[in-house]
């Protein structure tokens, strides 16, 4: 069976980890001829502090696709892909993370989920939850968790 749709998400806290997860996924992708939609998750304030630093007005209209399109992780992410003639689109979501990466997965009809993460202790994800936890148990189809390396 073929690989057709990948989603790879990345969030506030990849900037390290984007030639980590460009990796994962041009050497998954790749070989299966797979499309990657890349996915850029904002938190509301997250989104309205990106959309500041890119030059929009406050009362400029302005969608989360084109914010992540523009955003320094996904551009980094994006020449990776297009140097390795991947196919791919971008999008953008603001909501929060871990429903937001499933529902897009969903939508696409995912066939992997590819997302990155650091190491955590279980007191640290009780306190402050985990978005890898929360696509690991609710995703529509298997996930590969690229770790922070330490």
């Amino acid at each position: 069976m073929a690989l057709e749709s990948v989603l790879l998400a990345v969030g506030k806290g990849d900037a390290e980890r984007a030639e980590s997860l460009a990796e994962t996924v041009v050497d998954i992708a790749g070989p299966a001829g797979g499309a990657v939609t890349l996915t850029h998750v904002f938190t509301t304030d997250e989104f309205e502090t990106v959309r500041s630093q890119l030059g929009y007005g406050a009362d400029s209209p302005v969608d989360p696709d084109e914010v992540a399109r523009r955003h320094a992780t996904t551009r980094s992410i994006k020449t990776e892909l297009t140097a390795a003639d991947v196919e791919h689109s971008v999008r953008g979501s603001v909501g929060p993370h871990g429903a937001s990466i499933v529902e897009i997965a969903t939508e696409i009809d995912a066939g992997l989920i590819i997302v990155g993460g650091r190491k955590r202790s279980p007191a640290g994800k009780a306190v402050f939850g985990s978005t890898a936890q929360e696509v690991l148990l609710n995703a529509p189809c298997p996930v590969t968790f690229v770790r922070e390396q330490d």
